[in-house]
């Protein structure tokens, strides 16, 4: 049996702060075999750089994944390719540069991670389901389980790739609203699933930014900018047992680290 840590979106200095402080103690306290981050916020609230990518690699995350602000930061276009631990969503337009998926292997656990882009709310993206499908078939060979983040806005399309890839992926977890979800569970098959793994990050925020901006531009619709927070930083990602023989799960559970435990 493999445990596997999924975190979810990492939301500036606070949340890269705070999980450099607390992840080599997490890996030893549950005897976490990979981690998987989300980190397509973690440079400055929006987006990712190279520096940041090989900060991150460097305290003990195995696989970074990203989302709809990948290319938010100036220069990661060209950044993007040299990054062997960054995969961009496979259902972006098939000339972006990056990755679309990674496989990574540790003591002999080789275990693929791949995201894919939701379409309701998110934009033109190539429909996710038919993607993960091709990635999956592709993965299969060359890994003992693999790892599916859809990073989307609606539940409902996050709940269907649930049960798309229902027995054929280890795990299907979701991403992008920054809110933990309460129904992690192992679907009929096999596969681990749960809507959204929340934020690594301040959660005394609106989504990880300055609660006040936020309201005001709520209220009166003008432009303001959006600082990252900084308060009540939490930890927050999916614990997931994976049997490697499978390619199966047989647990998952929402994992919460606030920084007072």
């Amino acid at each position: 049996m493999k445990k596997v840590l999924f975190l979810g979106d990492i939301v500036g200095r606070p949340g890269r702060t705070f999980l450099a402080e607390r992840l080599v103690s997490l890996r030893r306290r549950h005897g976490i075999d990979v981690v998987v981050a989300n980190a397509e916020n973690a440079a400055g609230g929006s987006g990712l750089n190279a520096r940041i990518a090989n900060e991150l690699t460097s305290i003990g995350v195995d696989a970074i994944t990203l989302g709809d602000h990948t290319w938010d930061q100036k220069g990661f276009d060209r950044e993007i390719a040299a990054l062997d631990q960054v995969c961009r969503p496979a259902n972006m337009p098939e000339s972006c540069p990056g990755q679309t998926s990674l496989v990574v292997e540790k003591e002999g656990f080789r275990l693929g991670v791949f995201t894919v882009m939701g379409r309701i709310f998110m934009g033109a993206n190539r429909c996710p389901f038919l993607v993960a499908d091709r990635i999956l078939e592709q993965l299969k060979t060359e890994c003992d389980a693999i790892l599916v983040e859809i990073h989307a806005e609606a539940t409902s399309e996050k709940v269907a790739m649930g049960w798309h890839l229902d027995g054929r992926a280890a795990a299907v977890i979701g991403t992008h609203t920054h809110i933990p979800t309460g129904d992690a569970r192992v679907l009929p098959k096999g596969t681990a699933y749960l809507t959204d793994a929340g934020m690594t990050g301040p959660y005394r925020s609106v989504l990880g930014r300055e609660i006040q901006p936020v309201l005001e531009r709520f209220l009166d619709g003008m432009p303001r900018r959006f600082d990252v927070a900084s308060g009540d930083v939490r930890i927050s990602g999916a614990l997931i047992d994976m049997d490697e023989t499978s390619g199966r799960s047989q647990a998952i559970e929402l994992l919460t680290v606030c920084r007072d435990k």
